[in-house]
């Protein structure tokens, strides 16, 4: 049935001619009542075609991430199952992987997902926005940047373009590949954008957090002002609605409209919809649902359900659900230990709660439902493990640190991984080293095995191994490069919009949108005081209000 309504959308096309002259509203349209029609019609067994358990017919990857959300938020890790039902059914789909490990905070996760390799070595464990964060700055023994003008302003920082990403191997590979939500690898330069990073593409915001009505980003550290950060395909997008909501229904359209392209062709192409989601990142301040009966982030994590939940019926209903893998995961830890319970920590630590996140993996037929994997596991492993499931190929200038993980998923094999580097020397954060059973942290050993709440710091139990994961960790700080000159800046400091090409031709309603958001914010602040957390000092962070 799933299949009739496709080669109908399909067939209503030629009607116009030619299959691509049928008007983007119609076809929208027509999708918006072929999808719930079909839901009504029938279920997902009867959409999906059965595929054997040995295909070698490489698998769509669909990978959300969400942002901020804490290890016990979601119902299956302990949280109140009424806000996360759809992701607590995907968990019940297929495996929940109870050591799966990202950096400490976004952008460094980001990176490592896309390259395979950790952040320290492309200086990605430093956010774009850092470089116009003076506490920051100054634990690189910098200051900020002026430009010719003597304006304050920040320098540009963003994933290197020599880097192979996740998405060009796997475009190179044949797959069509498409960013739907949050970037955060560089805001302002055209080739460190999406679509300069290997996305046909490209839907949603570019830096760091946004208000989820307006669009807006709070402030461009170093200034304190609002700029718009919206775009499809790179280009200012005028819009309505709140942004998990516009994220999910952008990735439906693409959905279906995969499946439509799939029955006019003779091959299906394959995709990678890559869904980083903003929520439930701060600032939370509208929330359009859920706010009856919850506090405000809680309605917020509910939302980013209700999201899932589509995307994953929309999988389901397209007839995509046995030859697709669905991962979801998080970037870390979330803003409380309240959130990460029962670990220690914070997001921007390298505790057990900044630092292990909530991840789950579906592609039925392959990977056993209702199962559990506590095998070691990072971000980084997911480029070289798509790469050997999709057929595509590591080629890139650089050694990666990712291992293929696709035989302890499908074959229930031993994870490879002994090691997990999330920060070296020149970090903002301690240098910290898993290795087997024990974590370094600073000066502090925790044996995480025994002791994965981290209340028992070990070292003097233990001096040996303590040297011996200092000196790898020493040995690993030399390897990361050097940073360079940074000679390039935001010009101008306060754009009204990220994106250097677009905020040239910035339209109207944008230009009168920001003014109007700027002529709200504090025009000043307290000395030593600023709309952005300052860096953290020693093992610790505290978040006050949403975390912005």
């Amino acid at each position: 049935m799933c299949r009739f309504l496709v080669k109908t959308l399909a067939n209503s096309q030629r009607l116009f001619g030619s299959r691509r002259t049928l008007p983007r509203h119609l076809l929208h349209q027509m999708t918006a009542l072929a999808i719930p029609a079909f839901a009504l019609l029938v279920s997902q067994t009867l959409c999906s075609k059965p595929l054997k358990a040995e295909s070698n017919e490489p698998p769509n990857i669909v990978f959300i991430l969400s942002d901020d959300m804490g290890w016990s938020e979601p119902g299956f890790n302990g949280g109140d199952p009424e806000l996360t039902p759809n992701i607590d059914k995907l968990a019940s789909q297929g495996v929940q992987l109870t050591q799966f490990y990202a950096h400490s905070v976004c952008a460094p996760s980001r990176g490592a997902l896309l390259t395979g390799r950790y952040a320290f070595r492309n200086w990605m464990d430093w956010r774009s926005e850092d470089f116009g964060k003076p506490s920051y700055l100054k634990k690189l023994g910098l200051t900020l940047a002026k430009n010719e003008r003597g304006e304050e302003t920040r320098r540009i920082h963003a994933l290197a373009t020599d880097e192979q990403t996740i998405a060009e191997m796997l475009s190179e590979a044949g797959y069509f590949t498409s960013i739907t939500g949050k970037w955060h690898c560089g805001e302002w330069l055209p080739e460190n954008l999406p679509m300069g990073q290997g996305f046909d593409h490209q839907y949603g915001h570019y830096a760091w957090g946004i208000d989820y009505n307006h669009y807006t980003i709070p402030h461009n550290a170093p200034a304190k002002y609002a700029v718009y950060d919206w775009h499809r395909n790179q280009q200012p997008l005028q819009e309505q609605g709140y942004t998990t909501d516009l994220i999910a229904n952008e990735v439906v359209r693409l959905l279906t409209e995969r499946s439509i392209a799939n029955m006019q062709q003779d091959a299906n192409q394959p995709f990678f919809m890559y869904v980083p989601f903003n929520a439930v990142h701060g600032p939370i301040e509208e929330v359009p649902r859920y706010t009856d009966q919850y506090p405000a982030r809680q309605a917020a994590l509910k939302c980013l359900d209700d999201a899932i939940g589509r995307i994953i019926g929309a999988v389901d209903q397209n007839g995509f659900s046995n030859n697709t893998l669905v991962v979801f995961a998080n970037d870390n830890g979330g803003l409380t230990e309240e959130m990460n319970h029962p670990f220690r920590g914070t997001k921007n630590t390298t505790f057990e709660g900044g630092v292990r996140v909530p991840c789950v993996m579906r592609w039925p037929g392959r990977i056993e439902a209702g199962t559990k994997n506590d095998g070691l596991m990072h971000l980084v492993d997911m480029l070289p493990t798509f790469a050997k499931l999709s057929g595509g190929t590591v080629e890139g200038p650089y050694k990666i640190d990712g291992m293929d993980m696709s035989d302890v998923l499908l074959k229930g094999k031993p994870s490879p991984r002994t090691e997990i580097v999330f920060e070296v020397g020149g970090s903002v954060r301690l240098p910290t080293i898993r290795s087997g059973d024990f974590k370094l942290m600073g000066q502090a050993l925790y044996n995480i095995k025994t002791d994965p709440t981290e209340k028992n710091d070990i070292t003097a139990e233990h001096p040996l191994l303590v040297k011996k994961l200092t000196d790898r960790l020493n040995q690993l700080s030399a390897q990361r490069p050097p940073l360079g000159e940074k000679t390039l800046l935001m010009d101008p400091p306060l754009p009204y919009v990220y994106g250097q090409a677009e905020n040239k031709q910035a339209p109207d309603w944008l230009v009168d949108l920001v003014e109007t958001i700027r002529k709200t914010q504090p025009a000043e602040w307290a000395p030593g005081e600023t709309p952005w957390p300052q860096a953290p000092q020693g093992a610790t962070m505290k978040y006050t209000g949403d975390g912005r």
